[in-house]
């Protein structure tokens, strides 16, 4: 919980607009892929730099920069003169432990996001990566921090001229990569709950430490899933209320959609939260019970030798004239009289449903 704390503590005293990269390097080598599409025609191209970014402004098609890889400060220097981006948005992209938001700059709109993924480990966790993009007039720039499949599908679609997306603006390209990343929040609430039946299993049948675990990892995550998500909602909205003529009205009947699935994501989550909650006063309450069973059963055998060790100790005591002492079936009698009370007490209990 303290890394990003502890990431942010690299910037301290360093003036606003300051680049600096806070977060992993996930990547050696910066991707720049360049989409440039409309109705009739398709070009996609791979940059190694910006150096004829000046080329790819004035273009009349709908222009996709998807960089890979935010650790280059003078890649984004270099974009950032190049389209005119306030030093403060760069500083943001370069800055991965951003709360989702939306700023709106008159000329281009900045939009940061959480982008959820599964680890493939036993562990099974949930990686959280943030995705920031520019949306201008007729150009739309990601930025991931890795290179990724996560647009795969929207590009093969772009590139196929399926569906409405080639005869749209820049704005609905917007829409397009919000509606992905909405959409594989999904993918990753269908895998938890997949964990919370199987765990919801193991609480009933056999609870133990590391159902304890589990519960306490999956509430954590629950808790940064939360947080990544929850503000996406208002980003959302605010894109469907910008004044600015960045987002048409034809685009706002779909980020309408979109803000339902972001509604319908929080509220799964709320759920999953609850559940956990409940599994967790489920097992302490299992784990009482069990310590309760484990104590009557230990409390009805410390009850039935209390009168047989009374006994026992009064037969022990070395007293010469005991008339049982000298008695030939006295051993015997005694022993069945200490059987005969212990039967007894079972039967007693038994009775009385203690047991």
């Amino acid at each position: 919980m303290l890394k990003p704390i502890k990431r942010r503590s690299k910037k301290a005293g360093l003036p606003p607009g300051t680049l600096v990269h806070i977060g992993d390097k996930k990547v050696e080598q910066v991707k720049i892929s360049v989409r440039e599409f409309d109705n009739d025609e398709f070009h996609e191209t791979i940059l190694d730099s910006f150096e004829d970014c000046l080329t790819l402004r004035d273009r009349a098609t709908v222009t996709w920069i998807s960089i890979d890889g935010i650790h280059s400060i003078d890649t984004l220097a270099k974009l950032g003169e190049c389209y005119g981006f306030h030093p403060l948005v760069l500083e943001d992209i370069l800055n991965t432990d951003q709360r989702p938001k939306m700023e709106d700059y008159d000329t281009y709109i900045y939009v940061v996001l959480k982008v959820l993924s599964k680890e493939q480990s036993d562990i099974d966790d949930t990686l959280i990566e943030q995705v920031s993009m520019i949306i201008g007039s007729n150009y739309v720039i990601s930025f991931q921090e890795k290179e990724t499949d996560l647009f795969a599908a929207l590009v093969d679609r772009i590139r196929s001229g399926k569906g409405r997306i080639r005869k749209m603006g820049a704005d609905y390209l917007a829409y397009a990569l919000l509606d992905v990343i909405v959409d594989r929040y999904f993918v990753i609430l269908e895998s938890l709950g997949e964990r919370l039946e199987y765990l919801e299993e193991d609480l009933v049948t056999h609870p133990d430490a590391k159902t304890l675990q589990e519960i306490h990892r999956l509430k954590r995550e629950m808790i940064f899933l939360r947080r990544s998500v929850w503000p996406l909602r208002e980003v959302i909205s605010a894109l469907q209320r910008a004044e600015a003529s960045l987002i048409s009205t034809h685009t706002h009947v779909y980020l309408r959609d979109v803000y339902d699935h972001t509604i319908q994501v929080i509220e799964t989550i709320e759920t999953y939260r609850d559940i956990l909650s409940g599994m967790l006063d489920i097992y302490l309450s299992s784990i009482s019970n069990r310590l309760n069973a484990v104590m009557k059963v230990l409390t009805i055998i410390a009850t039935i030798f209390m009168p047989l060790t009374f006994i026992a100790g009064v037969y022990g005591m070395n007293f010469k004239y005991m008339p049982e002492l000298e008695w030939h079936y006295g051993y015997p009698a005694i022993l069945l009289g200490m059987l005969s009370v212990a039967l007894a007490m079972l039967v007693y209990f038994k009775r009385k449903k203690w047991m």
